[in-house]
């Protein structure tokens, strides 16, 4: 009896209490952002595969063999997107300046002959076979990545301002211009506006930026005279249908695919344009296919998306910790976003057609590659892991005024000795005073 009486008491004799680790649950901005990345690449995969399939029937490896790769790329891309967003930030605050020389090194490269490869014209690829890659799209990135460096590497001063602005303008200006000559504007002018967006983040002067901004304006428009296919595509863009059988085609076969699309589209699979009317229909113009085979609803759709996007990266900005990670989330923000309108304002009719890829839809391993990446940080900075690294900064920056307050300190003691130094030769071997002389 007693034996039963113990073990019924230790049946229900309460449990010790476990310690458990509590893992942080992941921000409203971490989970929007993620969420609207793979919906993003889902839907990117299924469009890329029914945009590609007509290619089969000519002989070509569309369908099966474009989504394969697509999904190879993805997963590739979500293995980066998975390591940066864990501790990405500090890995590339540290190889920021590695990061830029490698760029500018393949920028440079790929204008050699027998190291770049061209297409239709452009000499912007760089690779051995199959494996491609676009040195542009790290460029953007690097770029984007440097300009946050130099504006959260001082002081808060408008004398480091006036600084970190004029060494941008040198390496931005070069990156803009090596870019420019491959020839690729569409990238530039990304570069360029997601650039802009973090010297206003940074708080430097309106009168700087616009006196800048003019000059950049003059350089584009220049530019685009000087270039016999940027003004090709400028005066097809204001009127397409004059052009409609040269430079104006794509722009025409686009508003054809998105007007027969109407409200709710053909339906998945049955676009008419994408079988040899529209061409580069799984790169640049996928957004066409999507709106003749899903229509409005699925333009808004994929808008609504970007949006999203728009909507957890500017607050994942706004509550990060000023400086860096601030900068970063900004830049890379506007790096998908300027990027994306561009894209959608070239399909629709809105602006020149210039050949950028729609982040996360459109097929192309560089591009996806170096947006899922960047992606990876900005989940990073959604996260919080934007305190370490603005820790660390703050940890520089104090060295940095310590040190010079030190130098400083010790130059006036210096001094100091040189001039009790100087007084005392000169009591020495000068007059003697007024009531020795008597």
């Amino acid at each position: 009896m007693a034996s039963i009486v113990a073990a019924s008491k230790s049946i229900f004799r309460p449990a010790e209490p476990n310690v458990t680790v509590v893992t942080p649950r992941p921000t409203l901005e971490y989970s929007m952002l993620l969420t609207a990345t793979l919906c993003l690449l889902a839907g990117g995969a299924v469009m890329v595969y029914s945009a590609s399939a007509p290619s089969t029937l000519t002989g070509g490896s569309g369908g099966t063999g474009v989504l394969a790769r697509f999904v190879g790329y993805s997963l590739v891309g979500l293995i980066v997107l998975r390591v940066l967003s864990r501790r990405g930030l500090e890995i590339v605050h540290r190889l920021t300046g590695p990061l830029l020389a490698v760029s500018f090194i393949l920028l440079i490269a790929v204008r050699l002959p027998g190291i770049g490869h061209s297409t239709l014209g452009v000499r912007r690829w760089i690779g051995v076979g199959p494996l491609q890659f676009q040195p542009s799209e790290l460029a953007k990135l690097a770029l984007v990545l440097y300009a946050a460096h130099v504006f959260s590497a001082g002081r808060p001063s408008a004398r480091a301002m006036r600084t970190a602005f004029r060494r941008l303008m040198v390496v931005g200006g070069a990156g803009c211009l090596l870019v420019a000559s491959q020839p690729d504007l569409g990238t530039t002018l990304v570069i360029a506006f997601a650039l802009i967006a973090v010297v206003l983040a940074a708080g430097l002067p309106g009168r700087q930026l616009a006196v800048s901004g003019l000059i950049c304006a003059v350089l584009i428009g220049g530019f685009v005279m000087l270039e016999p296919y940027a003004a090709k595509r400028l005066t097809s863009f204001t009127n397409p249908w004059a052009h409609a059988s040269t430079t104006g085609f794509q722009a025409v076969q686009s508003q054809i695919a998105i007007g027969s699309g109407g409200f709710l589209g053909r339906g998945p699979g049955a676009s008419q344009q994408k079988d040899g009317w529209l061409p580069n229909a799984p790169t640049d113009f996928i957004l066409a296919v999507v709106g003749e085979e899903l229509g409005f609803v699925g333009i808004a759709a994929l808008l609504g998306l970007y949006g999203m996007i728009a909507f957890a990266g500017l607050r994942a900005a706004r509550r990060a910790p000023p400086g860096y990670p601030m900068l970063v989330a900004v830049g890379v923000t506007a790096l998908i976003l300027f990027q994306a309108t561009l894209n959608v304002f070239a399909v629709l009719g809105i602006a020149p057609v210039t050949g950028v890829p729609l982040p996360f839809v459109s097929y192309g391993a560089s591009n996806l590659l170096v947006m899922l990446a960047g992606m990876g940080l900005l989940l990073n900075v959604a996260g919080g892991g934007g305190l370490s690294v603005a820790r660390t900064v703050r940890r520089t920056q104090a060295k940095k005024q310590q040190r010079s307050v030190d130098e400083r300190t010790a130059a006036d003691r210096d001094r100091s000795r040189r001039d009790r130094g100087t007084r005392r030769t000169r009591t020495r071997g000068g007059e003697r005073p007024a009531q020795a002389r008597g």
